[in-house]
């Protein structure tokens, strides 16, 4: 973990995880305290399916070189630098707009930064797995992992409680103070700038020169998918399959977490107080215990602890929309919910690292990380309505009990030998 790759992980993890909640979680906040109804928060959240068609334009960040900075930087990080270029701009538009006066530009802005906020997750997954042998592909998801919930804790706890304390004024709402917690989300990327410009770029992958434009597309936008469907065979539709509901019950629920807890009447500073604290503390901690324990157990087994925490986590978002305004339940819950994330998302990444081949691993990786998110957020643009149909606690058991076929895939992965297979085809 002490070690230059692992530590570079951690800040480059945390530009990878930060634009996310901008754009969802602590978004959403914003919106319903501007007074924008669930249900328009909930198919607002559909700006993040960006992420699941990033696999489109992922052979693109592969091969192509961008003019001027792929000559200076290199492939991978001249593709993490226009990538951060794009999220600063976005987040900067974001913060200049009132989504109370006109909701559009922060959509479109926001568009923007799910765009760049995607391409960055394309090169850094490829920085990440050429980095490093398969035997690190766990530490480093590790410290990845770490970086990117600390980026998530400052998204959503940050900048809720920077908000907080410049907010002028006995109004609820203060457009003001967001604008200027999303200023500081901008800067906040500079961590990720920096981290690039003192990273050294990876050994690049030689591939087969292409001798016509036919063949540059075949090689381009064939090959990364054909090789796994032909390494795989029929058995790549269980992996997809997994990969496709494994994380549904998280993303799912977590739309609605935000205007949940304005909805029971938590200010922005206990939010972003216990968070802060626990957030912190449980973050690291399911971070570390999950790398460790896929290193000890393997990650398939580690994969089902996951599924199965994570579903018991939402179960007590379920028991605490009984409670009314109970901050110490708030702590308990905020704890679970990040130790739990922590080790399942260690152990994902750790298996889709292993299903890739390190010649197609920008655009392989691209494709599993699509998939983990394409019905999870199409699903959760119903969240709104379904809240206002059916309120909070049942929405929380149902988010539950859709993650219930995840054991049932992974059992069937673990009877393929899948991941055995994958580690000893990357060696």
């Amino acid at each position: 973990y002490l070690e230059w790759p692992c530590l570079r992980m951690l800040f480059l993890g945390f530009s990878a995880g930060l634009p996310l909640l901008l754009i969802l979680g602590t978004l959403s906040f914003w919106l319903r305290e501007a007074g924008i109804d669930r249900s328009t928060i909930g198919f607002l959240t559909w700006v993040g399916l960006i992420y699941a068609f990033k696999w489109m334009w992922a052979p693109l960040v592969d091969r192509v070189s961008i003019p001027l900075l792929t000559k200076t930087f290199g492939r991978r990080r001249s593709w993490l630098l226009f990538a951060q270029a794009l999220i600063i701009l976005g987040l900067l538009g974001m913060a200049y707009t009132d989504p109370k006066e006109a909701l559009r530009p922060i959509v479109w802005f926001a568009l923007l930064v799910a765009f760049g906020s995607a391409t960055q997750d394309i090169a850094l997954d490829a920085f990440r797995i050429e980095s490093a042998d398969s035997d690190h592909q766990a530490a480093l998801a590790a410290t990845y992992q770490t970086g990117y919930r600390l980026a998530l804790i400052w998204a959503g706890a940050g900048t809720l409680w920077l908000a907080a304390h410049v907010e002028t004024g006995s109004g609820s709402y203060d457009v003001g103070a967001w604008q200027f917690a999303y200023i500081c989300m901008a800067a906040s990327i500079s961590i990720g700038v920096f981290t690039t410009l003192l990273s050294k770029e990876p050994a690049r992958i030689i591939l087969p020169k292409a001798r016509n434009v036919k063949a540059w597309l075949h090689q381009t936008l064939i090959e990364p998918f054909a090789e796994f469907i032909q390494r795989y065979g029929w058995h790549a539709i269980a992996i997809l399959s997994l990969i496709a509901v494994y994380r549904i019950s998280d993303v799912v629920m977590g739309i609605m977490a935000n205007p949940f807890y304005v909805d029971m009447g938590y200010t922005k500073d206990e939010v972003a107080a216990v968070s802060k604290v626990f957030g912190v503390i449980m973050t690291l901690a399911g971070a570390f215990i999950g790398g460790v324990l896929t290193l000890r157990f393997g990650v398939l087994r580690i994969l089902f602890l996951g599924a199965v925490l994570s579903a018991v986590s939402n179960l007590l978002f379920a028991w605490l929309a009984t409670q009314g305004h109970d901050l110490h339940g708030l702590i308990w819950v905020i704890s679970a919910d990040n130790l739990s994330s922590g080790i399942a998302t260690a152990a994902f990444i750790a298996f889709l690292s292993s299903l890739t081949n390190v010649r197609y691993s920008a655009t392989q990786y691209a494709l599993f990380s699509s998939m983990m998110l394409l019905l999870p957020k199409w699903l959760a643009g119903f969240s709104g309505v379904f809240v206002d149909s059916f309120g909070y606690q049942t929405f929380f058991v149902a988010t539950a009990i859709i993650g219930l076929p995840v054991l049932l895939l992974i059992w069937v992965t673990i009877r393929m030998k899948i991941v055995q297979t994958a580690e000893v085809q990357n060696h």
